[in-house]
Order: structure tokens, then C-alpha cells, then sequence
């Protein structure tokens, strides 16, 4: 197994797409708006997608944390940005920390 930069590239970018379905989930109001409701059919297609191609090459319990990891850490930052939640000091450090672990994860996967 080697680990090609194309698969972390991959996995960063069904991060990002998991941001995209979970912060559009909020605004389909239980799948009744048509445009929410596309963009997060879209997104969650996408980021399975590239989920799929970046385990070819890293191991599941490495992609799977840091996919969850970018999910939740960007998908609160678009909470606080966007939907007025709360950026609290101890959230911030708390998310500081998801990124930090995500980080070291990727430090961590020995490279065969």
C-alpha cells in the first residue's frame, strides 16, 4: 500500500463535502426545500465518493477519523460564521484540538 498525495487530497476533499451536506442539512426544513435538499443530495454523493477513492490508499480508521474530524471541525466553524452559534473560548479550543488531532493523524499513518 503506498500512500499517494492524490488520497489525502481525496480524503480533505470528502471533508470538505461533508461540511457541505451536514451545514445544507439545516436549511432543507426536513427535505421539503428543493434546493437545500439538492445541494446536500449532491454533497453527501460527493463526499462518499471521494471517501471511496482516498481509502484505496490510506487506511480506514486513519480516513475515517479525519473525514469525521474535518466534517465536525468545519461544520462548526460554518455554524459560528453563518448560523450565529455561539464561539465561545472553550469551543474554540475544543475545535483547535479536532484540528490539531487531525493533524497528527496524518503525521501518525506510517507512509509504506
Amino acid at each position: 500500500m503506498s500512500f499517494v498525495p492524490t488520497s489525502w487530497a481525496y480524503l480533505v476533499l470528502a471533508g470538505l463535502f461533508e461540511v457541505g451536506f451536514a451545514s445544507s442539512l439545516k436549511l432543507t426544513n426536513g427535505f421539503t426545500r428543493p434546493w437545500p435538499t439538492l445541494a446536500f443530495a449532491v454533497c453527501i454523493v460527493l463526499s462518499f465518493i471521494f471517501l471511496n477513492k482516498a481509502l484505496k490508499d490510506i487506511p480506514v480508521g486513519t480516513a475515517y477519523a479525519i473525514w469525521t474530524g474535518i466534517g465536525a471541525a468545519g461544520t462548526a466553524a460554518v455554524g459560528i460564521l453563518f448560523y450565529k452559534e455561539p464561539a465561545t473560548a472553550l469551543r474554540l479550543f475544543f475545535i483547535a484540538t479536532l484540528i490539531g488531532s487531525i493533524i497528527g493523524l496524518k503525521i501518525a499513518t506510517p507512509t509504506q
